[in-house]
């Protein structure tokens, strides 16, 4: 329903002024598995005959970590903003820090018309951000209208966060600190073409969700 009501208001001529926006933790180690994605064989495929690189590995229990958030449309992108460790984005953070410091002005900086996007993450959902973003932004993508669990829905989620990954651990990451430079130096030579077919796809799959009424689309994608 959520996804029928979101195609029904933004046309495609209004989609390339939508700003989705996304965290995400990034380790020092390696993930398990680069794509961040199930992997799927025919029918009877032998394990033996599967990529290496494509299979799960294992990772250190502990290891080093930061939360980075970013924007990406059809517009541009914003800057990659960093969480530092022990910052606990809770509402008032993500208000006065995350929000109003950092990236708002960011997507200002694009246009001055956008369209907000963001998860149901509590910190996102909590009245006083609702509040905030319906008072400062041209348009809100409101937490009712988001479908929950979505990441499917999210161009970051589906498409930018797989790739930019990919490019992180193409070699070993040493420490905390080679992390936050790969990550800036990767961002900051981010493929705009790869953002325009990410967000260009997401009418396509709002179709395909309602299509398959709420459930897996993927695989039909």
């Amino acid at each position: 329903m959520r996804a029928q009501q979101l195609l029904d208001r933004f046309p495609s001529h209004l989609v390339n002024f939508i700003v989705f926006m996304d965290e995400k933790i990034f380790t020092v180690a390696s993930p398990s598995n680069l794509q961040n994605d199930r992997f799927y064989t025919s029918l009877g495929t032998r394990k033996k005959n599967i990529p290496p690189e494509r299979l799960l590995r294992t990772r250190p229990t502990f290891t080093q970590s930061i939360m980075v958030s970013v924007g990406v449309s059809a517009l541009g992108t914003t800057d990659m903003h960093f969480v530092e460790p022990g910052v606990k984005v809770n509402g008032d953070y993500y208000r006065n820090v995350l929000l109003t410091e950092k990236l708002l002005p960011d997507i200002r900086r694009l246009s001055d018309f956008y369209i907000f996007q963001q998860d149901g993450a509590p910190a996102h959902r909590a009245l006083e951000t609702v509040r905030l973003l319906e008072t400062v932004t041209p348009v809100f993508i409101e937490p009712g209208m988001w479908p929950a669990n979505s990441p499917d829905l999210n161009p970051v989620d589906y498409r930018i966060w797989g790739t930019l990954q990919e490019k992180i651990y193409k070699t070993r990451v040493a420490d905390i600190d080679c992390l936050k430079e790969r990550l800036l130096h990767e961002w900051d030579k981010f493929d705009q073409r790869i953002i325009d077919k990410a967000v260009a796809e997401w009418r396509l799959r709002l179709a395909a969700c309602v299509n398959a009424h709420g459930g897996h689309f993927e695989f039909k994608l």
